[in-house]
């Protein structure tokens, strides 16, 4: 297991401070905020652990409402919404500095047999022929204007070894495609012993769907993002359906589209499957997308 990794795992440990409240620590990330996946994957860890052992999330809705201070503790506190017989609903909300900056409702079930059908799973290359991200960005070093964006982007993304099908925004910057976007991912590292719980590997897979689910309406208009600095941004929602059984230490195909944006918002649709062709989650999420203002002359 990576170092990286481990930190990782360390940031979704909460501190169970109470019965149904619950602190975290946050990491830095790329933008002077708290990384959107991180919040919702801790939300869930604090719901989750509510909620009986047999019953795994199957659903999640959240908003993001105010940017989170990287610098300071979250405080997630749980409602038991309701405990029924194959159904668990629960809320969590994460405070700082007093007010909420993040709201979660997540559903739980028992695992039940049912009618069984999915959209295929789109081709894509052995995740192993692609080059890393670290390879990929020391490629493409020359295209970040910023010089110190490189060595955060590789740390941010250092607990996952994520492999880009295609050029990601940041590669393609000014050149127009079709505005979708496929990422093979796992976990840096094997979860083993006490990491190796069925809800910690669906934090971990709520912590990188935030990753990349907004490059494809960024493609569409040939913006490189934010690590270029054409586009400012935040995450708006993410909503996410488990719908079977995976491990995030398993490669991951992250098929990514975006069907609209206007307004000044994007949204983002996502299907994950494991490497045998199973659908295991479907994303949406709707994130701000703006172009940068011109400074007002004084």
């Amino acid at each position: 297991m990576s170092e990286a990794l481990e930190d990782l795992l360390a940031l979704l440990d909460l501190e169970r401070i109470d019965r149904d409240i619950f602190r975290g620590t946050s990491r830095p990330s790329l933008v002077p905020r708290v990384f959107g996946g991180q919040v919702a994957a801790q939300a869930l860890v604090a719901a989750g652990r509510t909620v009986p052992a047999d019953r795994p999330p199957h659903s999640l809705h959240a908003y993001f409402l105010r940017p989170g201070d990287p610098g300071a503790p979250i405080v997630y506190t749980v409602d038991r919404i309701r405990d029924g017989l194959s159904f668990t609903t629960r809320r969590a909300v994460g405070v700082q500095h007093g007010r909420p900056i993040f709201h979660l409702s997540a559903s739980f079930q028992q695992v039940e047999d049912g009618l069984e059908h999915q959209a295929q799973m789109p081709a894509a290359p052995d995740p192993l022929t692609l080059p890393t991200t670290e390879e990929m960005l020391a490629q493409h070093a020359d295209r970040f204007p910023d010089p110190t964006v490189l060595p955060r982007l590789a740390a941010a993304r250092a607990a996952v070894d994520l492999r880009y099908v295609a050029d990601p925004p940041f590669v393609s910057a000014g050149q127009v495609r079709e505005p979708r976007s496929r990422v093979w991912f796992r976990t840096n590292g094997k979860l083993a012993g006490a990491h190796d719980d069925p809800l910690l590997h669906v934090c971990l897979v709520t912590y990188v769907s935030d990753m990349t689910l907004l490059d494809s309406i960024l493609l569409a208009h040939g913006r490189g993002g934010w690590v270029i600095g054409d586009v400012v941004g935040a995450s708006l929602d993410h909503a996410m359906w488990f719908h079977r059984p995976f491990r995030a230490d398993e490669w991951l195909l992250y098929d990514q589209e975006s069907p609209s944006s206007s307004g000044s918002r994007g949204l983002g649709q996502g299907r994950i499957y494991t490497a045998d062709g199973r659908l295991a989650v479907s994303v949406i999420q709707e994130g701000l997308i703006r172009t940068p203002r011109a400074p007002r002359r004084p």
